[in-house]
């Protein structure tokens, strides 16, 4: 590809084999500089390779960090990042959670290889694109009851992390924490946290 620029694309997911064949499957069909990482060194890649792209899986763990919509909380990707995710039309919640965070690609993950591709390159040229599979997800999805705050104290509480280490991150006394917790289990009509927990994700929320 000399005399051409290469799209610098980001692969993460938490499980190497898969952010690894995702990776190989990019580099195959040329014109693309990708890298692969997982959850914990993404802030530290985007920062440094500042890609086109990030392809998230919304099933992968540690999405949900990436997907929050809360202006104040730590996110592992910069808001400048174009974000491509990977997504299933029966999980319109995901979708959803994914659209406010405003991603601009979404590829069915039960499509062709060519679909990413061609997704990959509409988002790096700074277009939308939307398989028509997934656009009767979007219509279905749930209005989330819960604000940006609350959605970003329960993703943290969803990856295991405890009260103390919720307020750690998020810059919340632990009280607070606790206070959002106990609305979010209000909101969904859980009887506790695990519920809670249990409700979102079935619905995509986090």
């Amino acid at each position: 590809m000399r005399g051409t620029a290469m799209t610098k694309v980001l692969v993460l997911h938490s499980v190497c084999l898969v952010r690894s064949a995702l990776a190989a499957l990019l580099r195959s069909e040329g014109g693309f500089e990708v890298t692969s990482s997982a959850w914990r060194a993404a802030a530290r890649q985007a920062e440094s390779l500042r890609p086109d792209v990030a392809v998230v899986d919304l099933d992968c763990p540690g999405a949900s960090a990436a997907l929050l919509v809360d202006t104040d909380a730590a996110r592992p990707l910069p808001r400048s990042t174009p974000l491509l995710v990977l997504a299933r039309a029966d999980a319109p919640g995901s979708l959803r959670r994914a659209f406010l965070t405003q991603a601009q690609g979404y590829v069915d993950k039960d499509g062709s290889p060519a679909r990413l591709v061609r997704a990959i390159g509409r988002v790096a040229a700074g277009e939308r694109s939307i398989d028509a599979t997934l656009a009767s997800a979007f219509m279905e999805a749930d209005p989330m009851p819960l604000s940006p705050r609350e959605l970003s104290v329960l993703a943290r509480a969803a990856e295991g992390d405890s009260i103390a280490e919720i307020a750690r991150t998020l810059h919340l006394a632990s009280g607070t924490v606790r206070n959002y917790m106990a609305a979010v289990t209000r909101k969904t009509g859980a009887r506790n946290r695990i519920d809670a927990i249990r409700i979102s994700r079935r619905a995509g929320w986090v």
